[in-house]
């Protein structure tokens, strides 16, 4: 039987029919949109700025968001198409399903983990520094560096809350592990409560955001975006986790900002994390559009103008020492006098915003699961809901310990540029797979259909793949390490129990073959 075996559509539809046995919907176009801010506006441009600027883009880092803005809106656009057509959980895993055929999925759903999973690691790490410098800041305590940090990293810090631990080694990320427990029980309480909880920190949020670059401006001191790119011969700085050399190719330049523009790619992932809310959406199709199109263009008009003023109040090498812990509270007492407050409360709202990030992470990560379970690709664990809440419960708890070792044991720099392949990749055949469809089915009701889509399709993969061909050897090579754990996956267990294949239909059933549909 052909790998590509595609699930037909009538059987997607049916699935999205509110029963007792599906997911709830309580999501309304605005929650829709909270929750796209909430996952974008979080370790993107409070943490992963500053790691961008710092290693790669220096001052550009405004360029390379313009990049990953412009890869994102073009898959932005697919990706509204899909949501309104296909409107059930699983994102780019159920459409790639219905266009590109089973085999494809698999590795969509499999690269996905990459993204949400991984993301809420990685945002949770940004959660634990700024959590320290919260400790740090109110109570004149801090947990241990070994206790807050990966076994990867040692302290090389002269200033600041670790000056006194110089040299020290991590052990595990206590603070990163406490905040993805605490957030997998509110998950499991409920998708309406966790909604609720994102929307109250998004409107924090995005006023943090507002303040910073509303009063940050006056400070900005135009010598220190000059040069704007970094030069070849910038030098060497000694980091945590070894050094980085602004000679090599993608550590300068039009070629570094183009690697920035990959590793603030991370910063754009929530607006895919709506669609893996399709099915809990009161109106998909007139409002999943506008959770994703409009929590996209709101976050990269915020995120140029907040890193033009991060950029402008202290050195972009500053970053990778002194400002690597809490860089933006680090760049306000630095640069702001008489602005200690602002810092200080730049902190608070940083640990709410990243909890909302890690929430909507982790729920996007347990719904493409939860799909992927119920078409049998996955044990049916992952597909089992609260008798009373309606929630994967099970799938929750089991990725709290997955998401939980990553998160206390590898640094975020590693995690995150995992993160950013991982969903490039996805995105790309997100864009393949509306060319795809327009052409395989022309006659498919499409409540919102990309303008332009033989323009704009092939740019937003091309842009993609670029962002992907910048990020080095390293991640390719965990990028195909990890696919190559799927494929076992896939072919030792997901094959043979695929519901499609075996042509167990839940609701549905394709009038000319019943059994499949190829």
């Amino acid at each position: 039987m052909s790998l590509f075996i595609k699930k037909p559509l009538a059987q997607l539809m049916a699935a999205s029919a509110e029963s007792d046995k599906s997911l709830k919907r309580t999501l309304g176009a605005g929650s829709l949109i909270a929750l796209g801010i909430g996952a974008i506006i979080g370790a993107g441009i409070f943490v992963r700025t500053a790691a961008a600027a710092g290693e790669h883009a220096g001052p550009a880092v405004t360029i390379s968001f313009l990049i990953a803005a412009a890869g994102c809106a073009l898959a932005g656009l697919c990706y509204a198409e899909f949501a309104s057509m296909i409107p059930i959980a699983g994102s780019a895993y159920t459409y790639s399903y219905a266009t590109m055929g089973e085999f494809v999925a698999w590795i969509i759903g499999w690269d996905l983990v990459l993204e949400y999973a991984l993301g809420a690691a990685t945002v949770s790490i940004g959660w634990s520094q700024y959590f320290n410098e919260f400790l740090n800041t109110f109570f004149q305590v801090h947990i241990p560096y070994a206790w807050s940090h990966s076994p990867l990293e040692i302290s090389n810090t002269t200033v600041g809350m670790y000056a006194a631990e110089l040299g020290t080694r991590g052990i595990v990320n206590l603070p990163a592990i406490l905040i993805l427990f605490l957030l997998s029980l509110l998950l499991i309480r409920g998708t309406a409560e966790s909604a609720v909880v994102n929307n109250i920190i998004v409107v924090v949020k995005v006023a943090i955001v507002l303040l910073i670059i509303g009063l940050g401006w006056s400070f900005i001191n135009p010598a220190l975006h000059t040069p704007y790119m970094i030069p070849a011969d910038a030098g060497v700085v000694k980091v945590s986790a070894g050094t980085v050399d602004y000679s090599e190719t993608f550590n300068h330049g039009w070629l570094g900002v183009l690697r920035g523009a990959s590793v603030v790619f991370f910063a754009f992932i929530g607006f895919d994390a709506v669609s893996t809310a399709a099915q809990e959406a009161k109106n998909p199709q007139r409002d999943m559009p506008k959770g994703i199109l409009v929590s996209l263009v709101i976050c990269t008009a915020l995120y140029i103008l907040f890193s033009h003023v991060l950029t402008g109040l202290v050195s972009y090498k500053d970053f990778l020492i002194a400002g690597k812990e809490a860089s933006v509270s680090y760049a306000i007492k630095a640069a702001m006098p008489g602005y200690g407050w602002l810092a200080n409360f730049v902190t608070v709202s940083i640990l709410a915003g990243f909890s909302s990030v890690i929430l909507v992470m982790l729920m996007g990560q347990t719904r493409v699961f939860y799909t992927m379970s119920t078409d049998g690709l996955i044990p049916s664990v992952f597909s089992k809901l609260h008798p009373k809440f309606r929630t994967p419960y099970k799938s929750q708890w089991l990725f709290f310990v997955f998401v939980s070792l990553f998160a206390g044991f590898i640094p975020d720099k590693y995690v995150g540029d995992m993160v950013s392949i991982g969903t490039l990749f996805a995105f790309v055949l997100v864009c393949l797979g509306i060319m795809i469809l327009r052409k395989t089915d022309p006659n498919i009701t499409r409540p919102f259909k990309t303008p332009a889509y033989m323009i704009v399709c092939p740019l937003g993969a091309i842009i993609c793949l670029c962002m992907i061909a910048s990020e080095g050897w390293e991640n390719w090579a965990r990028l195909i390490g990890w696919l190559l754990i799927g494929f076992i996956i896939y072919f030792g267990y997901s094959i043979k129990r695929s519901h499609v294949r075996r042509g167990v239909v839940e609701g549905a059933v394709d009038p000319v073959n019943p059994k499949y549909v190829e």
